[in-house]
């Protein structure tokens, strides 16, 4: 017989699922959290995600963080794992360490001709600005807790048509295409951690960036869930930090644009919270994708490592114009040309002046008359 309290922490769970079907006609981003619901009468949109999935060749561990806005006063998402996880609160300054360690190499790059931008093509003049259940049993829920502002469960089920069931008797209906999707989840054994996101203070809505989740699972591959981004109806986009001890790629593209790689190189004693997590992992690996149809995501990603661990740097480059005391190169060598032209010409009308002129032929005298 379920308890009350039993039948709440059901509720909770499942209505992770059950309200996936919002989610699906929404403006979305490819990510492990599977999909942000909410109830229909609310709404609310992931404005950014950002993900580091760490690997050692045993255990795997991934910090997610969501930015979201909107007027919904409570949400939830669902996240596949192949394993059992923990989960906990992680540090929202890795993610500052990352985005420092991956920055842009910023370089000059001279040029002597005027570009755009640069006088007399720039547009000043015209006002611009420059510039894991009980034994046998289909579903249950395996652990609860609380950490900020989640409630957290971790959810198993062994079969799709029991999971929708059971998602049934708890006042949840489950979409088909997301029973479809779910489906290699559960014939493989997956589990799932599903999140409440309540606001701290009740009645105000759910707005900026929350505390990042820090999951960790056993894992013999570096997967990164991506199979329920197949139900998104926009195009999808993907951007993840990975942590391993040489550099990684994704095995194929799992019907997306080719990954691209936008930063490779091994970390030297980053320190804090990125020091932490990346003990025995030294090599960071940033990697971008679009999913310009995501209907056409055939899996999850699987990452392995590549053919070298050749660093990869993005360089910004500065364009200047060269100049000399300020005044632009190309200007004063122009101003010198037209000066040295002025000058010779000059000086070949002084010659052409000073040449002497012959004197006229003598005339001869007329005739004499007959």
């Amino acid at each position: 017989m379920r308890t009350p309290r039993t039948g709440r922490i059901l509720s909770v769970v499942l209505a992770l699922l059950g309200i996936q079907l919002t989610w699906l006609i929404s403006p979305a981003w490819a990510c492990g959290c599977g999909a942000m619901v909410v109830d229909p009468a609310q709404r609310i949109a992931v404005s950014d995600e950002e993900s580091v999935l760490r690997w050692d060749g045993r255990q795997e561990q991934i910090v997610m963080r969501l930015t979201v806005t909107g007027d919904a006063r409570d949400a939830a998402w669902i996240m596949p794992v192949p394993h059992r996880a923990t989960v906990r609160l992680g540090d929202p300054a890795v993610f500052d360490q990352l985005a420092r360690a991956v920055a842009p190499v910023h370089r000059v790059r001279h040029h002597f001709w005027p570009q755009d931008g640069d006088w007399p093509f720039d547009d000043r003049a015209a006002g611009a600005a420059a510039g894991a259940p009980a034994p046998g049993a289909a579903v249950g829920v395996v652990g609860r807790q609380r950490l900020g502002p989640f409630d957290v469960a971790r959810l198993t089920a062994t079969d799709p048509a029991a999971l929708a069931t059971w998602l049934h008797a708890n006042g949840f209906t489950l979409p088909a295409r997301l029973r479809t999707a779910l489906a290699p989840y559960v014939a493989e054994h997956w589990e799932y951690v599903a999140v409440r996101l309540a606001p701290g203070t009740a009645g105000t809505a759910l707005h900026g960036a929350l505390d990042p989740l820090h999951l960790t699972f056993a894992a013999d591959r570096a997967v990164y869930p991506m199979r329920l981004s197949r139900l998104a109806a926009t195009p999808q986009s993907l951007g993840l930090y990975v942590l391993a001890a040489h550099r990684m790629e994704p095995a194929t593209a799992i019907g997306g644009l080719p990954p691209r790689t936008v930063y490779a190189g091994r970390l030297t004693a980053p320190g804090g919270a990125l020091g932490t997590l990346a003990r025995g992992t030294p090599y960071l690996t940033a990697l971008t994708q679009r999913f310009p149809r995501p209907a056409r995501i055939s899996g999850d990603h699987e990452l392995r490592r590549a053919a070298s661990d050749t660093p990869v740097q993005q360089v910004v480059h500065e364009d200047e114009l060269d100049r000399v005391a300020g005044v632009p190169a190309w200007l004063l060598t122009a101003g010198g040309l037209a000066v040295l032209l002025a000058g010779a010409l000059a000086a070949l009308a002084v010659r052409h002046a000073r040449r002497p002129v012959p004197p006229p032929p003598p005339l001869a005298p007329p005739p004499p008359l007959a």
